[in-house]
């Protein structure tokens, strides 16, 4: 088990490359090889999860291999109750959009498929690194494969749309390097130890004033806009929808949490007293991302791009839960991370199964869908009132606790915050009501065939875990638990008396 979370990261990238050095034939057998080397990932990754220990607060599966000694840099991996579920929705959701990219991808299926690969490869690197420079190595490699999935599989503005998302990534990036070397040089001028080692450097204590508050921000710039919170959220509505179906999926899915992640696993532990400083403006932002992201969704004409603007709105709800920092609220962050990946990437799924028989997103072109595919209707129902949270179903789950820890700090911030989820039913079923309910007024429309087989392997999964961690969360918030009053105490024992 002391190579597992290894086997795990690099097999997809292996397995991909692999394929690329097989000659051109047919696309299904790149296709089949690239979905059993994702399925085979998955299996790979469930003693992760059977085999955590939810009462242990230390990182578990655990790797430490001497890389750049002369630096201080370390392959040092491992996973805790802040990266477990990350890795896991990684690993669930890559077999699940090679399976969905079986007709809509045609064009250079080869490229596509290894490009998907190496892409799961980055993103599982960045949750499972305990090395700044391995996480940035891994932060800056997954953007070249997402950069190609939208320039090259994209729709028709995809080059400004991939540019865009590159550039916006980059220049955050460029600023938590410049903060990564400054950590790393006052450490090593105060201990006498040059390292880049998360746990080490997270036990450190990093004097309060404006050198941390420096650092902190260069940090959570480059993770704001990665979540994105409002205003760093431009990239993300082009990105999303000149995206394929695939990489709109995996970038609401598993992308946009790198940020909130980055949040919990560096800026809390790394900058307590800046962290505190700062906690009331994102936490204000976050709520202004949320009101702000659900009243654009409702004036929205296009499925995807409404569901492009929630996400905005969703992953306020997620800042907000990480700068309560109350157990409530970052147990609730972390689920939502979970839940925003199954529901809006189950969204951005059956978006993308009606634009291949229909090919418009344009809410106008639907209408009385539930009469000719009443059971894309019926799990498309399913999925909307999962991202509006309605009780009994994840989304409640999640925006509950944070909510619960949100009016610790703040009632009045809270009580906005809550009016997104009036505002999310409000864009929601007006959406559902427009697209799937009333008289069927367009030819086209009618001749629409329901769901395949293949479609429906996709979605069942996702719907078993919709409505698993709406009934009985504690299946996952449990593996959770630990890992977030570890967190809690750290930044509290470290921040300095005021």
């Amino acid at each position: 088990m002391s190579a597992l979370l290894s086997a795990i990261t690099f097999l997809p990238a292996a397995g991909g490359l692999v394929l690329l050095l097989v000659p051109r034939r047919r696309a299904g057998a790149f296709r089949v090889g690239a979905l059993l080397i994702s399925l085979a990932t998955l299996a790979l990754s469930l003693p992760l999860f059977f085999g955590f220990d939810a009462d242990a607060t230390a990182y578990q599966f655990e790797e430490v291999r001497r890389w750049l000694p002369t630096l201080g840099v370390t392959y040092h991996v491992g996973i805790d109750g802040i990266s477990l579920l990350l890795v896991l929705l990684t690993t669930f959701l890559t077999p699940l959009v090679l399976a969905s990219a079986w007709h809509s991808i045609e064009d250079r299926v080869k490229e596509f498929v290894v490009t998907m690969l190496i892409l799961e490869t980055g993103m599982l690197g960045v949750f499972v690194s305990l090395d700044l420079f391995l996480f940035y190595v891994f932060w800056e490699a997954m953007l070249i494969p997402m950069y190609f999935i939208i320039g090259v599989w994209g729709g028709a503005n995809r080059v400004y749309a991939a540019v865009k998302f590159v550039l916006y990534t980059m220049a955050g990036s460029v600023l938590m390097l410049v903060a990564i070397l400054a950590l790393y040089v006052q450490h090593g001028a105060a201990t006498g130890t040059y390292t880049f080692d998360v746990p080490v450097l997270a036990r450190w204590v990093l004097a309060p004033g404006l050198g941390q508050n420096l650092m902190f921000l260069a940090f959570a710039l480059a993770f704001a806009i990665k979540v994105p919170l409002f205003p760093f959220h431009t990239w993300l509505p082009d990105a999303h929808v000149e995206a394929p179906t695939p990489g709109s999926v995996i970038l609401a899915g598993v992308l946009l949490k790198m940020g909130t992640y980055g949040f919990l696993r560096f800026c809390l532990p790394f900058f307590p007293d800046a962290s505190l400083a700062f906690a009331p403006l994102f936490f204000a932002l976050a709520v202004i991302g949320i009101v702000y992201g659900a009243w654009v969704s409702t004036v929205q004409t296009d499925i995807k791009k409404l569901v492009a603007y929630s996400s905005v709105s969703h992953l306020g709800f997620v800042m907000l839960g990480i700068f309560t920092l109350n157990q409530q609220g970052l147990v609730g962050g972390l689920i939502q991370m979970v839940n925003h990946g199954l529901s809006t990437g189950a969204l951005f799924l059956m978006v993308g199964m009606i634009y291949e028989r229909r090919h418009t997103r344009l809410i106008a072109d639907f209408g009385g869908l539930w009469k000719v595919i009443p059971a894309f209707s019926a799990v498309f129902l399913v999925v909307t009132l999962s991202s509006l949270g309605l009780p009994g179903l994840n989304g409640f789950v999640g925006e509950f606790l944070i909510l619960v820890g949100a009016f610790q700090v703040s009632g009045w911030l809270a009580a906005a915050a809550t009016s997104g989820i009036v505002f999310a039913a409000l864009y929601m079923l007006w959406m559902y009501q427009r697209v799937i309910f009333g008289e069927v007024t367009r030819e086209e429309n009618r001749g629409l065939r329901d769901l395949t087989p293949r479609e429906w392997a996709v979605l069942a999964p996702v719907i078993v875990f919709i409505v698993w961690i709406g009934v009985y969360p504690v299946t996952f918030t449990g593996k959770t638990e630990a890992s977030v009053e570890a967190l809690i105490a750290q930044v509290q024992g470290k921040v300095s008396p005021r």
